[in-house]
């Protein structure tokens, strides 16, 4: 299980780091979690077409988490591609096919799919709940960011494990979730002392790891803000464990 960070950052614009989104590399599968603007053109960069892109999960509606959407529709629209394509499937919370829909009435045809290539999914976004798939599982946790905002845990069939917060404040329920993971990828928004509702600071991102039992944390999602600060200076406060602070492109192996 091979994961690659396709963006580390957030809908501030930066030269370095493109709006959040996660590529998971299980045998031939590739798995997207969240696709924020650019997370098409970092896939080409790294050598992998759009069209093997076999799952999409979306933790929320933001826009700096779905645009790309757009762009992959649009992509996959694209005769050469569209007739080649296996099927894929787009997972998001409790709302999404609304969300989903909305965004088709914008564009009409130019991101309609022949309904054997795409099928939507939903979760819970009341309580924790868990979906099998062929090569992996899939628990779902609401979180604190906004009414629809999920967490995700993967498993392999090894047993190994991640979680990935999306966009969440301090919670308990992060943590419940994040508890014994092999990984755990955290958002990391702002710098301590100048907290915002609904996005962690280092430490508080450390407190979860620390709460959580987590060997290996890594940090995403990062504003101008924390950037400007010694953010693993401030999550040594809470953690004391493996800590990574992800760039774009960053390749990890579990």
């Amino acid at each position: 299980m091979k994961l690659i960070i396709l963006g580390s950052g957030t809908g501030q614009p930066a030269v370095d780091r493109c709006s959040p989104s996660l590529a998971l590399l299980l045998d031939e599968r590739i798995v997207l979690f969240d696709v924020g603007p650019g997370a098409l053109r970092q896939l080409s960069r790294i050598g992998i077409n759009h069209g093997k892109i076999s799952h999409i999960f979306i933790s929320h509606f933001h826009p700096d988490h779905t645009a790309d959407l757009i762009h992959f529709l649009f992509a996959t629209r694209h005769p050469p591609i569209l007739e080649k394509r296996e099927p894929f499937k787009i997972t998001g919370p409790q709302g999404f096919k609304d969300f989903f829909k909305e965004i088709q009435k914008a564009y009409g045809k130019w991101l309609t799919m022949p309904s054997e290539i795409m099928e939507l999914e939903e979760l819970e976004i009341q309580k924790r709940s868990k979906r099998e798939y062929e090569a992996f599982d899939i628990i779902s946790q609401p979180v604190r960011h906004t009414a629809q905002s999920l967490a995700y845990r993967v498993v392999a069939p090894s047993g190994k494990s991640f979680v990935y917060s999306g966009d969440t404040g301090l919670c308990p329920e992060i943590v419940d979730l994040a508890r014994g993971s092999d990984l755990l990828i955290l958002e990391c928004s702002f710098p301590d002392g100048e907290e915002v509702e609904g996005h962690l600071t280092p430490s508080q991102a450390g407190q979860i790891a620390c709460s959580a039992g987590v060997n290996k944390l890594l940090l995403i999602h990062f504003y101008p803000e924390v950037l400007a600060t010694d953010i693993a200076k401030q999550c040594r406060r809470t953690y004391s464990g493996e800590l990574i602070l992800g760039r774009d492109l960053l390749y990890l192996h579990l």
